[in-house]
């Protein structure tokens, strides 16, 4: 009986073994490892923002992959979970949303050194706030006087998630 369930054991590891072989997927074996410089999951570090000749940006610094990024107009500017209105001038805005994104660290400290809430006085941005940090997602809000006429891309090394504002809105003369 001894010799029975020692054969069964051993059939067990080898089919156990062909198993985990075969879950890996095709390509998993090549892909590099991740370093401990390059989180698993973005990471949100700052918001910055700056005026140029005809139009203003907002930038946006991500450590690790840039994750996909939705950027739309809103009515108003709400706080993720609270659901409590964002205290920024302004008639527009704009919710940026990165998913999947996180501006703290595994052990819940802050890694997002920028603004929490500020007004700006630009030509056409009028203030910026972190919005969520929540479930994944990161949210930051821009607010305006005017409906902007923007424009998003990307920047890598180091990663940058970046949105220009034309300072004559649409239709406007000026």
């Amino acid at each position: 009986m001894h010799h029975r369930h020692t054969l069964a054991a051993a059939a067990a590891g080898i089919l156990l073994t062909a198993g985990i072989g075969a879950t890996i997927p095709a390509g998993a074996a090549d892909a590099p490892a991740l370093s401990a410089s390059t989180p698993a999951t973005a990471l949100v570090v700052n918001a910055r923002w700056g005026g140029h000749t005809t139009f203003d940006r907002l930038v946006i610094d991500v450590r690790g992959k840039m994750p996909p990024v939705t950027v739309h107009q809103v009515r108003s500017l709400r706080y993720d979970g609270s659901g409590n209105r964002v205290p920024l001038p302004g008639r527009f805005f704009l919710e940026i949303k990165l998913s999947p994104a996180a501006a703290h660290d595994d052990a819940g400290r802050s890694v997002y050194h920028g603004p929490r809430l500020v007004k700006i006085n630009l030509p056409a941005l009028k203030g910026v706030a972190l919005t969520g940090d929540f479930e994944g997602v990161v949210t930051i809000g821009a607010a305006f006087d005017h409906k902007p006429a923007f424009k998003t891309f990307q920047l890598h090394s180091p990663e940058r998630f970046v949105v220009d504002i034309a300072h004559h809105p649409v239709g406007c003369r000026g």
